[in-house]
């Protein structure tokens, strides 16, 4: 499916807060859970998919919580994707040929249209990092507060002044 399932756009948020903060930063799954409003128990389901494919670490213990594994820098859109949902075909036939009932061994002119779209689509989501996707959030929040002071009513301005 072209969609994108629930666990995966948690997933999206748990990097993207922990490649917020600063490098090393570990956090617990219950902090984590609340901050970013993810139940905790499908939370640590997540935790396990990203700690697999070396995108988070988990450590053990009373000091025990999750780190990055990787720089922000070397985790992209595509791999937080392959991790939680595994291969990210489009098409069924993209991934088993065996799965059309054309039986023409998949070489069709869908086929070959579906695979040229997977193939850019894939580029795409392997160019969006998470340290460009961390700092782009920094700057849609501090616009959105600059926002609100902007258009604070004018006799909160008088008295600042």
């Amino acid at each position: 499916a072209m969609r994108l399932n629930q666990a995966t756009d948690y997933a999206f948020r748990m990097v993207l807060y922990l490649a917020s903060l600063p490098e090393g930063t570990k956090i617990t799954g219950a902090a984590l859970a609340e901050k970013q409003n993810i139940p905790e128990r499908f939370l640590l389901k997540i935790m396990r998919s990203l700690t697999a494919a070396n995108i988070m670490k988990s450590y053990r213990g009373v000091e025990g919580g999750f780190a990055l594994q990787r720089a922000p820098k070397d985790i992209t859109l595509f791999d937080i994707i392959e991790a939680v949902e595994g291969q990210t075909e489009l098409q069924r036939c993209l991934h088993d040929v065996g799965s059309c009932s054309k039986g023409c061994s998949g070489m069709c002119s869908i086929y070959a249209a579906f695979a040229g779209i997977q193939r850019n689509l894939a580029k795409q989501l392997k160019s969006y990092n998470f340290e460009d996707l961390a700092n782009q959030e920094k700057a849609i929040k501090n616009a959105e507060e600059a926002a609100k002071v902007a258009s604070a009513p004018d006799e909160d301005k008088a008295k600042a002044e």
